[in-house]
This record gives C-alpha cells, structure tokens and sequence, in this order.
C-alpha cells in the first residue's frame, strides 16, 4: 500500500486512470467558513439504500443539488436534485477554475466522525457523463481516502485535508474503486462534495 504525498502536478494513479490532489484549494480560514454554512444551509438527509430488497437508512447524511432537478439514483433509490446555494455556487466556480471543467450537479456527504465512511465504489453510474472530471472538495476533520484497481487490487492511499481539492478523470471509475474507510481516531465532523456532470437529455 502506498501512501501519496501532495503534488497537484503528478497524477496519483499509476496506470489506467488519472488522479490529482490539490492540498492548498482553500485556506484554513475559508474552508472553516464553508464548512460551517454547508453546515447550517444544505438540507442534510440520513442516506438511504435499499439492498436486496431490505431498506436501509445510514447514519451519513447526505444532499443533491444542481442548476435542474436532475435525477439521481444509486443504491436503488432515487435524489432530486435541489437548486444551487450562494456557498455552493462559490465553491463550483473555484472548482471550475482549478479543472478548466463545468460541473451541473453537487452530491455532498456528511460524516459525523471516523465511525462513517464509504465502502469500495465507482462513481459510475449511467447518468453520469463517462470519463468526466469528478471534483471533489474536503471540509473538516483530515480523513484517509484509497484507491483500488479493480484487476490488480493495488492500493493507493492519501490523506484528504480540509480545504483540499481531489480530481478524478480519465478512465479512474472505470478501471478504480475508492473508499473512506472507517476510523476510530477521528472524532470530529467532515463534509465532501463531489461536483459531477450528469447527462442531460432534457
């Protein structure tokens, strides 16, 4: 397993996708700022799935929010998503302008301490445009965040800081799973937002 050191000009990845970790998005101050008003303004939701036909309500919560009430659905439940908030819209732009991308939606989680994470994933769902760049934005307590290649099962691991910006491109969902693995050392709240591009076929 290794573990990434900051450099937002080296792809984390080796092989089959492209990553890139940009530790110094926000300083202290500012992200201390959108993280107490993501807080306080996102209409925050227990997190729902249904697996094999049982019902299941986690402890995360999360939010959807977008320029149109597009439609998500994973884990066999569906998000509308809400509009875009002042904060929101702030962080997109900054996102917009370190990736040279446009994004169309934000999918935001809130883990209460290191007792809620996320297992082994790809962000690939059919509604999401495919090989598009996933900006992902880390508010609150540092958490460790990996990667897993779905053929050779190599690990790659960093630590995601608050302030910091991860983007995720290229063939990364493809041929990676990632995860927040679970913690006992951290006792305070964190907030990521993923801002994606979802296809529109309105």
């Amino acid at each position: 397993m290794g573990l990434f050191k900051s450099d937002h000009t080296r792809n984390i990845l080796p092989h089959d996708g492209a990553v890139f970790y940009h530790n110094d998005m926000l300083r202290a101050e500012e992200a201390t700022f959108f993280f107490d008003r993501l807080w306080e303004t996102i209409v925050w939701k227990n997190d729902e799935a249904v697996i094999f036909g049982k019902h299941f309500t986690t402890k995360r919560k999360v939010a959807w929010y977008g320029e149109k009430p597009f439609a998500y659905t994973y884990s066999n439940t569906t998000k509308y998503a809400l509009p875009w908030t002042e904060e929101l819209l702030s962080l997109k732009i900054i996102a917009e302008k370190i990736t040279t991308t446009t994004f169309n939606t934000c999918l935001l989680n809130l883990y209460h301490d290191g007792a809620e994470g996320m297992g082994w994933h790809s962000d690939d769902e059919k509604s999401l445009k495919k090989h598009a760049v996933i900006a992902s934005i880390s508010l609150g307590a540092e958490r460790k965040f990996a990667f897993k290649h779905k053929v050779n099962k190599q690990v790659i691991s960093l630590q995601l800081e608050t302030g910091s910006l991860l983007t995720m491109q290229g063939e990364t969902q493809t041929n990676w799973l990632h995860r927040l693995p679970l913690t006992k050392k951290i006792h305070r709240p964190r907030i990521n937002l993923t801002f994606r591009n979802m296809i529109d076929n309105s």
